[in-house]
């Protein structure tokens, strides 16, 4: 029913920053917690970065202090910004609602940090 497009990947390296986007389909950002989660070949799906309607944050140890998520409900995008990306941090990132039955999974966007 609701259509979330992740863009902003690329290739970059160790050190340098990305911003993500994830745009919806319809608003949805403003009733529901939203998320970022990588994933990697091999290994399963993880959180990385979570936003509640109040604005509150939570970030993976892995991540915290060098990303921060977060929205415009005018746009319906909800975005993630990466700094000091270090080489763990490739995978293809997805954004989705944080709760028992997320919507679809879209196609992803694709970081690679180069050392």
């Amino acid at each position: 029913q609701v259509q979330l497009v992740e863009s902003g990947g690329g290739l970059v390296q160790a050190g340098g920053s990305l911003r993500l986007s994830c745009a919806a389909s319809r608003i949805i950002f403003s009733i529901n917690v939203m998320g970022w989660y990588r994933q990697v070949p091999g290994k399963q799906r993880e959180l990385v970065a979570s936003l509640t309607t109040g604005s509150s944050t939570s970030y993976a140890d892995s991540v915290k202090g060098r990303f921060t998520i977060f929205r415009d409900d005018a746009k319906n995008t909800v975005y993630l910004q990466m700094n000091s990306l270090k080489p763990e941090d490739t995978a293809v990132y997805y954004c989705n609602v944080v709760r028992n039955r997320p919507y679809s999974w879209g196609q992803g966007t694709q970081v690679t940090v180069s050392s």
